[in-house]
Order: structure tokens, then C-alpha cells, then sequence
């Protein structure tokens, strides 16, 4: 149907004829272009029926059979309604209107944009008027630039002709000093001739002069603790001086022996060490460290908070406020962070598990106002008055006026306040607003995490996102090295609880085969030491190493402890490179190490020769569980080419799993203990526990103890801890029947699970349990706790604490590098055996950890923990598309590279498919999408981070010409975004440079690196160790171009500047690792008189020297000398190496007269407590005798140079 003006011709009031036939009505004009409202046709409608009705008589036709319509009719009475047709005549009018008003606004909104276009033509051309300044300022400022390279060429020249004129001076200056040198020589045999006289006359009984004192000994050699000869200088007799370069070799080779030598205990973790090897000092103190408490190596700070029902306020601030802050803060730093809290109405119900946790906390908060519930009195005792670890502590006393705090809160702030400073307790006195106090406490605690936990000396460093590259440690320190803290975090952590163990399980006998080893002449192949599972053979391999570092400190050992299968410790390309790095870490050379597993096999095996050559004792590489390792064959074949003579090779495996080709090495094989021995240890664990067995069940226990499987050392152990803890709980008769149906270890491990799992309350609690363990067998490298807490939102720190307690004390769990990991490869198999047989049950848990990880990507918190796990996690569940978008979340991937994960990267994207062109391919264009949505310097910036590291990444693959491309592109942002002399620029030419030496055009690769060396230059100084690098990258580039005078001399310079730098920080590789641990003895050695103490001060002392700190390094030695006078008296032999160290720190300071009186004093206590013949008397007398050399050399050159001044005036 048409509209109504369809039907109306144009002229007025004509008829128009009905469609159907029916008669006509009249019509009326109704506009063109106005359509009836639905009303109006609906009346018309009903109208029109109605009249058809009314009109229609017996012979009436229906509207088909063209009778009158019903349309028709309607029309008719529609045009003869007039007040309808107004209403539509109004209608018209208002639409009219409103049109109208329609176009009056869009005629003002064009006129509106027609100035707002003009306004943007005026600031266009302001803006390009601008951009032509800052052109003309930026070509003044290339001129500028240009007139001060020349006047810097300039300098340079001038600098020349000055050093050739000191040149000159020098020489003139040796000829005088030649000549003064005769007339010492002519003194010094006068001399002689005296002391020949003295000694006549004490051969006659006359005591006129102690020949110990006499510096005749031709031979100018010293013993040093290890046997061998250290030639103090190059001029022949004692009695001869030196010239200015011997002088200087004098002064560099004295240092190590004089520092490090002890009479009562020679062989310390630095003997033999100088200023001038600061990597066999990191060596020796990293060989001490496991001797440390968990605490201090452990990648957790865990913040235990004690508090009242008076201060809940200001804990629940404190954790909804700022414990997120300080988790945030020690994630960027690779730290976990736990704020640990009991509620306090459990009474003493965790009393076991509040202490161990006390134990293992890094720092405890009290929270106090007026009362002090007796059932915590013992938590703070143990926390603040039993902290013999001096761990940092902090009390939080909320004041309140008119109002007194009990008398056992006064008593306890005043035995905190009495304590020395070992205690580190820290109390704030607060009153007022909570929330202020509740901030000090953040304040404090923050500065407490990063000085004395974390060992960062600036507090007031700025956190950093992970996904930026200074969250990753520093690589220009030890050239492009990428390595992950973690790895050496896990291997201490794996290595110090097995040292620590009291069981000796009866290691003597094969202590000794250990030793033959080691002393056996070279050439012999690896040693095998071989057993069953849990037959001791990581402990036995503990135990021994911590001998060998104490009795034989000059031994560099290399250990590895490798975890459960398929865990980042497995990994054998991380193997090769950790152990790389550690005999990098003991040389010189700064060479950037591949990250290709096939070239690292290569190289492994040339750095083993090269510091077998220059190390002086024995190297032992001792590698625990290598047949764990995947493809342990092909990735260890190194092991059966002939090795250096002095290096060693221990590697231990299971009987079952041993490689048929190692079978036929020479093999220590761990027996089964004795039933005599097992019944002693199983006794022992018990009686620990305040149980005594009764004569019938040690009968019966002796009659079990008969099988290999029941002799077993780890079946032993925890026979022995099931025991115990079903004797504390009063069933013991019930679950020592219970042990003895367990005929092997992973039976009784199901035995131990069962009965902790008994002992829980409920069964929430109880499922907790299951699935914890479930979600830990299924990970990559284990679960945090904090993990666990946010992935079990209605589990308390209460609980999880008192689970992961029980199952520590059973064996199953313990920590490794802050997250939880089974103890056991056979605890491990026993949660399988006993939660998970189904394959879908494994699957839904690692869905868990997907899931879980996978939200905190979307958070864009990309964590080395997420790094580590959601790849392996989409691997295992075979989920490549997963994968492979995982994968291309640059920051993963940049994570996983930054670390050293090369290979593991690598085999990620062969498990999805992708070879290295289509891998490199994705990257970029990824990187492209990236680009196109980031805005903003900081985005930029950290756009040129992922570029840089694709670069690099393709640069290992060998993929050269692709790497090019992201490395050209990095250099292009920062050059815009930073600046063209930006820092970050020359890193960006090494790194292309170093694409262009691998792809032999050095051309092109000498231009970038000349670039980078003057961009680092100007920006750090000429003796920066940046600068250093530059020049080493040089010095291989003329290498390789057999431009050998060329590349002697940039690494000479370079040599020189680390040299320097070494000098003033130590090793950036180790240093802040050292400082850190350097923090740590201090604290052992705080308030606590002991001769080991008093030792670790003296070595303290050397460590400061060594950083050229002398200032501190006097106090820790003047802090040695008076422990020592105090514990062993004035006259021991240790008192006298105190004095050696405080003469020979007065020498370096040019104090002659106080050197030689501490020189003097030594020598007497030496004189009286050894032998004549004994070399710590002989290595006083010598210092002594330089000492006078340097004294008669500096009288004789000032009384020559006031007669040259006379002379001259």
C-alpha cells in the first residue's frame, strides 16, 4: 500500500475512483509529503466498515466481486473529515519548524569547523616555524660539537708531546735513581759486615742481636700455606733494591700471603689471595657461604608478625596496604615475600610450627600496645631474646597517654634494649594516629629488606618493572653472559641442608677412596659413584666437598646436584653453562660466551684447560644424579676425552640407570647400611624425640633391618621419623606394625603420607593437603607459597605452614630456591602412585597452574616464575598453539633469554614446529604489531629492549643476516627516543657490531665498535669497565684480522682498566653477591667472642683490603686482634698474624712507623710460640726486612732531594 496522497490528483477536489469498484467519495488535498498517521487510518477503518455494514443489502456484492471496499470507503470518509485534515495541516507545520531549526544548527556547526580550521592552519605554520629553529639550533650545535672534537684532538696532541716530556723526566730520574741505588748497595754490605760481627758475637754467648732479624737470606723466596715458592721480586739477593718496576711486583705479590697466612689454621678461604685476584677471593668466600644459616641464602623474605587483640587494626593496614607493596618490590629484585601471621586465638595449638617458622623468618615484627598474652611470651623470647643469628627484629610499641604498658611488655623492651647489637632489634615508640605508625613500620621494614637482608647498599633504589632490562642483572660487568641467579641459588640451597646433616650413615670408609682420587696421578677417568635410590650418595658427595673445602681450600671444586627429571636442574645445557661461568669466573678473560648448546660443548672443555694451566691446585667437577640429566650420553660426552692432569671428575648415578659405556670406570659403590648401624640410627631418631623403644620392638626392629631395600639409608631415615612422630602422637605400637609391612621406600613414604594426612582436622583440610602435593608434582620446578595462597584463597597461613611442616619433618617437601619441591625423586613418585594413577587427573591440575599463570600474564606481570612454568606447562599438556602464543609474548621470551634459557627457548618452538626462519620470521612481525600500538618514550624504549634481544636471540641461532634487522632497529629508537650519545646507543652498535664480526665483515663492525668505544667515553670516562669492554671487542676484532699489534694493544689498555676497576669494587659478576654475603658474616660476628669469630673478622678484614676499603678493613682487623687478645690471650700465635695484617694495612697507608712497631710486636709473639724454622716467623722477618728496605728508600730520596733543592736554589 502507498501512502493517501497516492490516491489524490493534483488539482483540488476531484474524484478519484476506487480501485475495487466502489463509489467515490470527495477528496482533499493532503501534502505530497506527509504521510497519515496510524490512528487517523485506523478511524478511517473502522468508519469505513461500519458504513459498508449499513449499506450493504441482500443483492450486495462482496468487495471481489466488485461491490463497494472497504479501502475505498475509508478514503471517502477520510476526505470528507475536516478536522483530521487540520490536525495534519498542524503536523506539517511543526515538522517545518523543526526542520527549520535542523538547518539554522549545522549552518553555525559549518561556520564553527570553518574557524576551527583556520585556528589549525595559523598553529600549523607556527609549528613549522618552530621546527626550522630547532633545525638551525641543531646544525649550530653540530658545529659546535665538530670545533670540540678538534680542540679534543687537540688536547690529545698536547697530551702527547707532556708525555714525552715525562718520559724524559723519568728517564733522567733513573739515572740519578741508578746512582743512588749503589750507594744503598755499598750501606746495605756495610751493614751486612755488622751483622756478620753480631752474630760472631752471639756464637760466643753474647745476646747483642737476634739473628731472626737479619735480612740475609739470599734465596728471596717465600713458603707460602700450599708449599710453593713466591718470589717476592726479580733482583737477586735481599740485600739488593729494587728498581721502580720490581718495586711495584714487590708490592702487588706481598699482599696475599701476608694477609691470608695463619700459624695455627694456614689453609683459610684466602690464602694466597691479592688485590690483583679478586676472582679467587668471590671463589674462596662463595666455598664459606653454605656454612651460612637458610635464611641468609634463601630467595624468600619472610616477614613473621606477632601481634595483639589491641593492635589488629594496625596489622590488617599493614597487610591490605603495604605488604602488596613490599611483594611488589621484592619480586622486581627475583624475591619472593611472605608477611607470616598466626591468629591469636589458637593458643599453643601451632606452637611447634610458630617456633620453625621464627627459625626461618628473615625478619620478625611485634605489634604491642598494653598487654602481652602469656601464650605469646614464648614466641618473643625465641624471636628477640634467642636470636643468635642476629637477624634483623622490630618492635612496634603503640603509646597511648594516661595510659602504662604491663609489666611484661616493659620487661621485654628493656631485655631487647639491653642486648648488644647482635640482637638488630629495632623498637618504635608511636603515638598517635595508627595509620602513621603502621607507615613508619613499612618505612623501616622496607629499609631493613634492601640493606640488611637483600645486601643492597642503596636504599633508596627505585623498583623496576620485570619486563624491563634493568630488572636483569647487569651483563656489561662480565661481558654479554647471560645468567640466571636462580640456578646457583638452588644448587646452594640443594647443597647446604645436605651438609648440615648429623647422619654420617657410615661415609668414613669411602671418604678415603675420595681422596685417592684426588691424589692419584693423572691421566684417570671420571670416578663412578654408584647406588641405589636413596642410598646416600648426594649426602656422602656433601659431606665430602665440605671436607675438601676445609682442608684443602686451594682445591677449586664445581659442583652440581640435579634435581628430579625434567626440572630446569636437569636441563644439560644449563649444566655446561653454569659450570662454564664458574671457571670463567676464576680467569681474566672477559669473552662473550654462546649460548648454543652444540658450540657450548666445544667450548667447555677449552676453559676447563685453560685455568687447569693457571689454577695452582686441584680442579674437581663433581656432578651428583647425571643420569637424571636428559640425553645424558650425547649432552656429557666431554667425560671420556682426556682431561687436564690436574683435574678430577666425580659423577654419581643409579645402579639401574647408569649408561653401559660408564660402566667400566673406576666406581665407589654405596652398600646398604648394616642392620647394627640402621637400628642405631632408627634409635637415635627416636630418643631425639624423647621416645624409648622397648627390648621387644628393638628386637623386632633388628630382625626388619635385614634386606638391602630395609638398609636402605633413606628408608633408615624415614623409618626413623615415621617413628618418632607415632611416638609423640601415642600410637607407636600401631604404626611400627604398620612399618613393617613396608618392605621398600616408596611404601613406607605412602605410610608417611597417610598418617599426616590422618592427622588433619577435616577433611577441607585434608584435600588441601592432597592438592598442594598434586599441583607441586606437577610443576616445572616446584610451587611458592604465595602461589598457593592465591591460588586457595580460603587457606590460612595457619594451616599451610603447619602442612608444609609435617611434611618436611616427614621428607617429602623441602625448599629450593624459594618454592616448595620434593626431597626425594621417590617422594615425588609416591604422590604420583597414590593421587594422580589417572592421566586425567594430571591434566586437570596442570590446567590449574595454566590457568593460574595465564591471569597473571594478562595482569602484564610477567615473572621468571611465569617464564618458567606456562611454556613447560602448554609442553607437557601438549597444547602447541598454547605454545605458540605463549611464546610470542615477547616478554616471556625476553625473560627466558635474558636468563641464559637459550635451549630451553629453543625446544619450545621445535615442540611446536617452527623452524628458525619461521621462528625469526613471527618474532618480527610480532614486534611490528607491537610497535604500531605503543606510544610514548617509555614504551619505546622499552620497544628497543625486545628488539635488541631478538637480535640477539637470532644472532646465536646463527641466523645472521635476520639478526641485523631488530639490532638496526633497537639503535634507531634509541637514537630518537634517547639520544644519539645516549649510553643505551653504544650498546646497541656493540651488539650490531658484534653480528658484522660473526658475519666476517669487520669493516663495517670496527666503524661500530670505534662508535660505541667514543659514545661510552664521553658518557662514563676513559676507565669505566664499559670502556673496557669496547676495547676487548676491538682487540678480537684485529685478532681475527691478524692485526696482532693492533689487538695487544687495545687488550693491554683493557687490562689495565679492569685491572683498576677490580681494584676499587672486585668483579662485577660477584661483587654485589659478595658484598651481600660480606654483610652476612658480619652479622654472624657480632657480639659474640670466639675464636672462629675473631678468624672470620681477620678474613672480613682481607675481603675490604681487598676492595681497597681500607678504613673498614682496619676496624675489622683491629676488632680481630682485640676478640683474639681476649679469647686466646696477647701471646697466641693468631694474636701475632692480627699484628702482621694491621703492620702490612699501616704499609699500604705509608704509616712506616707504626707498621714497624705491629711488625716488631709479631715478630716477638712468633718468635716465642714457633719454631726457628717454622714459615710464619720466616714471612714476618721478610716483611719486616721490606719494610726497612722502603723506609731507608724513602730517607735516602728525601735527604736527595733537599740536596737537589739547595743545589738548585
Amino acid at each position: 500500500m502507498g501512502t493517501a496522497s497516492s490516491l489524490v490528483s493534483p488539482a483540488g477536489g476531484e474524484v478519484i475512483e476506487d480501485t475495487y469498484g466502489a463509489g467515490g467519495g470527495e477528496a482533499c488535498e493532503i501534502p505530497v509529503e506527509v504521510k497519515p498517521k496510524a490512528r487517523l487510518l485506523r478511524s478511517s477503518f473502522r468508519r469505513g466498515a461500519a458504513a459498508a455494514a449499513a449499506g450493504a443489502g441482500p443483492g450486495s456484492l462482496p468487495r471481489g466481486a466488485g461491490g463497494g471496499g472497504l479501502l475505498g470507503a475509508s478514503f471517502k470518509s477520510t476526505g470528507s473529515s475536516v478536522p483530521e485534515l487540520e490536525y495534519a495541516a498542524a503536523e506539517y507545520e511543526r515538522l517545518k519548524k523543526e526542520y527549520e531549526i535542523f538547518r539554522v544548527s549545522k549552518n553555525q556547526e559549518l561556520l564553527s569547523m570553518g574557524r576551527r580550521e583556520a585556528k589549525l592552519d595559523t598553529e600549523n605554520k607556527r609549528l613549522r616555524a618552530e621546527l626550522q629553529a630547532l633545525q638551525k639550533t641543531y646544525q649550530k650545535i653540530l658545529r659546535e660539537k665538530e670545533s670540540a672534537l678538534e680542540a679534543k684532538y687537540q688536547a690529545m696532541e698536547r697530551a702527547a708531546t707532556f708525555e714525552h716530556d715525562r718520559d724524559k723526566v723519568k728517564r733522567q730520574f733513573k739515572i740519578f735513581r741508578e746512582t743512588k741505588e749503589n750507594e744503598i748497595q755499598d750501606l746495605l754490605r756495610a751493614k751486612r759486615e755488622l751483622e756478620s760481627k753480631l752474630q760472631r758475637l752471639q756464637a760466643q754467648g753474647i745476646q747483642v742481636f737476634d739473628p731472626g732479624e737479619s735480612d740475609s737470606d739470599d734465596n728471596c723466596t717465600d713458603v707460602t700455606a700450599a708449599g710453593t715458592q713466591c718470589e717476592y721480586w726479580t733482583g737477586g739477593a735481599l740485600g739488593s733494591e729494587p728498581s721502580i718496576g720490581s718495586m711495584i711486583q714487590l708490592q702487588q705479590s706481598f699482599r696475599g700471603p701476608e694477609f691470608a697466612h695463619s700459624s695455627i689454621d694456614v689453609e683459610g678461604p684466602f690464602a694466597n689471595v691479592n688485590r690483583d685476584d679478586w676472582d679467587v677471593a668471590v671463589a674462596s668466600l662463595l666455598q664459606v657461604t653454605p656454612l651460612f644459616s637458610h635464611s641468609l641464602w634463601s630467595n624468600t623474605v619472610r616477614c613473621y608478625l606477632i601481634y595483639t587483640d589491641e593492635t589488629q587494626p594496625e596489622v590488617d593496614l599493614f597487610l591490605k596496604d603495604y605488604s602488596p607493596k613490599l611483594k611488589r618490590m621484592c619480586e622486581t629484585m627475583g624475591y619472593f615475600f611472605h608477611a607470616i601471621y598466626f591468629p591469636i586465638d589458637l593458643e599453643n595449638q601451632y606452637l611447634a610450627v610458630r617456633k620453625w617458622e621464627i627459625e626461618k623468618s628473615s625478619l620478625v615484627i611485634l605489634f604491642i600496645h598494653l598487654t602481652l598474652p602469656s601464650l605469646l611470651l614464648e614466641d618473643c623470647e625465641e624471636a628477640f631474646l634467642k636470636n643468635t643469628e642476629g637477624k634483623p627484629r622490630l618492635i612496634y610499641h603503640r603509646l597511648e597517654d594516661g595510659k602504662v604498658s604491663s609489666n611484661s611488655i616493659q620487661q621485654l623492651i628493656d631485655q631487647v634494649s639491653n642486648l648488644n647489637k647482635t640482637n638488630k632489634a629495632k623498637i618504635i615508640d608511636h603515638s598517635g594516629d595508627p595509620t602513621e605508625g603502621v607507615y613508619k613500620i613499612y618505612i623501616y621494614v622496607e629499609k631493613i629488606i634492601k640493606q640488611d637482608i637483600l645486601g643492597f647498599e642503596n636504599t633508596d633504589m627505585e623498583t623496576k618493572d620485570l619486563g624491563s632490562e634493568d630488572s636483569i642483572p647487569e651483563e656489561d660487568g662480565f661481558g654479554d653472559v647471560l645468567w640466571d641467579i636462580h640456578d646457583e641459588q638452588e644448587q646452594m640451597e640443594t647443597f647446604q641442608p645436605a651438609s648440615k646433616s648429623a647422619h654420617e650413615l657410615g661415609f668414613d670408609k669411602y671418604y678415603q677412596r675420595l681422596n685417592d682420587l684426588v691424589a692419584a696421578p693423572a691421566p684417570i677417568p671420571p670416578l663412578l659413584v654408584s647406588g641405589g635410590p636413596g642410598s646416600g650418595k648426594s649426602l656422602l658427595l656433601s659431606k665430602w666437598i665440605q671436607l675438601q673445602q676445609k682442608n684443602s681450600p686451594n682445591t677449586l671444586i664445581l659442583s652440581h646436584f640435579v634435581g628430579r627429571p625434567m626440572s630446569t636442574s636437569s636441563e644439560p645445557s644449563l649444566i655446561i653453562k653454569r659450570l662454564t661461568l664458574k671457571l670463567m669466573q676464576h680467569s681474566w678473560s672477559v669473552s662473550a660466551l654462546t649460548l648454543d648448546p652444540a658450540k657450548l660443548l666445544e667450548e667447555f672443555p677449552r676453559w676447563l684447560e685453560k685455568l687447569s694451566a693457571r689454577h695452582q691446585g686441584s680442579i674437581i667437577i663433581i656432578i651428583d644424579s647425571i643420569d637424571q640429566v636428559q640425553q645424558v650420553e650425547k649432552h656429557m660426552k666431554w667425560l671420556i676425552d682426556p682431561l687436564p692432569v690436574n683435574v678430577r671428575v666425580i659423577v654419581s648415578v643409579n645402579v639401574e640407570t647408569c649408561p653401559p659405556a660408564w660402566r667400566l670406570w673406576p666406581t665407589l659403590h654405596l652398600d646398604p647400611l648394616n642392620p647394627k648401624d640402621a637400628k642405631s640410627i632408627i634409635i637415635a631418631e627416636c630418643h631425639s624425640m624423647d621416645i624409648k623403644l622397648s627390648k621387644e620392638q628393638e628386637k623386632k626392629l633388628e630382625r626388619h633391618c635385614r634386606s638391602a631395600t630395609t638398609c636402605n639409608a633413606l628408608y633408615v631415615t624415614l623409618f626413623g621419623k615415621v617413628m618418632a612422630r607415632a611416638g609423640k602422637a601415642g600410637n607407636l605400637d600401631k604404626i611400627l606394625h604398620q612399618c613393617f609391612q613396608c618392605q621398600d621406600t616408596i611404601s613406607l613414604y605412602r605410610l608417611a603420607l597417610r598418617s599426616i594426612q590422618e592427622s588433619l582436622a577435616n577433611d577441607m583440610d585434608k584435600e588441601l593437603m592432597k592438592q598442594i602435593l598434586c599441583l607441586i608434582n606437577v610443576s616445572h620446578n616446584g610451587v611458592s607459597e604465595s602461589e598457593l595462597m592465591e591460588l586457595y584463597p580460603e587457606l590460612s597461613w595457619a594451616v599451610l605452614t603447619s602442612l608444609i611442616h609435617s611434611l618436611h619433618k616427614m621428607c617429602l617437601l623441602t625448599y629450593g630456591c624459594g618454592l616448595l619441591k620434593f626431597q626425594h625423586l621417590q617422594a615425588w613418585e609416591t604422590v604420583r602412585l597414590e593421587y594422580m594413577e589417572d592421566p586425567t587427573i594430571i591434566s586437570s591440575y596442570r590446567q590449574k597452574l595454566i590457568n593460574y599463570f595465564t591471569m597473571q600474564l594478562s595482569r602484564d606481570r610477567v615473572t621468571w616464575r611465569s617464564a618458567d612454568e606456562l611454556p613447560w606447562l602448554f609442553q607437557q599438556q601438549g597444547s602447541k598453539q598454547k605454545l605458540h602464543d605463549c611464546l610470542l609474548n615477547l616478554f616471556v621470551s625476553q625473560n627466558l633469554y635474558k636468563r641464559g634459557h637459550f635451549a630451553e627457548l629453543l625446544s619450545y618452538w621445535q615442540f611446536v614446529g617452527k623452524d628458525k626462519s619461521a621462528m625469526a620470521a613471527e618474532y618480527f612481525d610480532s614486534l611490528k604489531q607491537h610497535e604500531k600500538n605503543w606510544e610514548g618514550e617509555e614504551n619505546m624504549i622499552c620497544l628497543a629492549d625486545l628488539y635488541e634481544t631478538l637480535g640477539r636471540f637470532l644472532r646465536d641461532l646463527g641466523l645472521l643476516s635476520q639478526a641485523v634487522v631488530p639490532l638496526q632497529r633497537s639503535l634507531e629508537i634509541r637514537e630518537t627516543a634517547l639520544d644519539p650519545d645516549h649510553p643505551r646507543v653504544a650498546q646497541s652498535l656493540h651488539q650490531l657490531a658484534s653480528v658484522y664480526v660473526q658475519w666476517k665483515k669487520f669493516g663495517n663492525a670496527e666503524q661500530l665498535y670505534k662508535q660505541a668505544l667514543e659514545i661510552a667515553e664521553n658518557a662514563y670516562g676513559a676507565e669505566h669497565p664499559h670502556i673496557a669492554r669496547e676495547l676487548e671487542a676491538l682487540a678480537t676484532l684485529y685478532q681475527k684480522q691478524n692485526k696482532y699489534e693492533q689487538a695487544e694493544h687495545f687488550r693491554k689498555k683493557s687490562f689495565k682498566i679492569r685491572q683498576k676497576a677490580t681494584r676499587r669494587k672486585g668483579n662485577s659478576y660477584g661483587f654485589a653477591l659478595l658484598r651481600r654475603r660480606a654483610l652476612q658474616l658480619e652479622e654472624l660476628t657480632l657480639g659474640k667472642d670466639t675464636p672462629d669469630n675473631a678468624r672470620t673478622l681477620n678474613e672480613l678484614g682481607v675481603l675490604y683490603y681487598l676492595q681497597n676499603n681500607l678504613e673498614t678493613a682496619d676496624q675489622f682487623l683491629k676488632r680481630s686482634l682485640e676478640m683474639r687478645e681476649r679469647v686466646l690471650g696477647p701471646d697466641h700465635p693468631d694474636c701475632a698474624q692480627s699484628l702482621n695484617n694491621l703492620a702490612a694495612l699501616c704499609n699500604e697507608k705509608k704509616q712506616y712507623d707504626k707498621a714497624e712497631e705491629l711488625y716488631e710486636r709479631a715478630l716477638d709473639i712468633r718468635r716465642r710460640a714457633l719454631a726457628p724454622d717454622h714459615p710464619s716467623l720466616a714471612y714476618t722477618v721478610k716483611h719486616l726486612a721490606i719494610l726497612y728496605k722502603k723506609m731507608i728508600s724513602l730517607l735516602f730520596f728525601r735527604g736527595n732531594l733537599t740536596k737537589l733543592y739547595l743545589c738548585m736554589s
